[in-house]
């Protein structure tokens, strides 16, 4: 099923998940769509993966706009008191991941989200959210 976030839509799509993974990835999602992060997936990995709840992949069409998407995300979680346990690549090398330990979000370039393909990596996870 593939949804598109949209007000509360969203919760209830992410029923069965900690109350906190559920607003994490809710805020990112809104974040990244706001920042016009293109392509972004929101992926349940819940049944698949012991290392998370949720993994969302988004692209920035150039390494200025990975940072935006990165800085906003982090201010906007920090100002909840929620800080990454790791955080990992720059905007410049085309690939950043920031690990909230439910959530790991991944900010590709184009260039590099073709040559990681984590779509296919995951591809057994549910595709909660998917916005091109």
């Amino acid at each position: 099923m593939i949804f598109v976030a949209q007000g509360n839509r969203l919760e209830q799509i992410l029923e069965g998940a900690s109350l906190e993974s559920t607003e994490w990835a809710r805020t990112i999602v809104d974040i990244l769509l706001d920042k016009k992060g293109a392509d972004t997936l929101l992926l349940d990995v819940r049944e698949i993966s012991l290392l998370a709840d949720y993994y969302i992949i988004s692209t920035g069409e150039v390494d200025r706009q990975i940072k935006a998407m990165a800085e906003e995300i982090s201010v906007a979680m920090k100002s909840e008191r929620i800080l990454p346990l790791h955080i990992e690549g720059e905007a410049e090398s085309g690939w950043m991941l920031i690990d909230y330990g439910e959530v790991v979000v991944h900010l590709l370039s184009p260039e590099m989200r073709a040559f990681y393909r984590l779509e296919e990596l995951w591809k057994d996870a549910r595709v909660v959210v998917k916005v091109q």
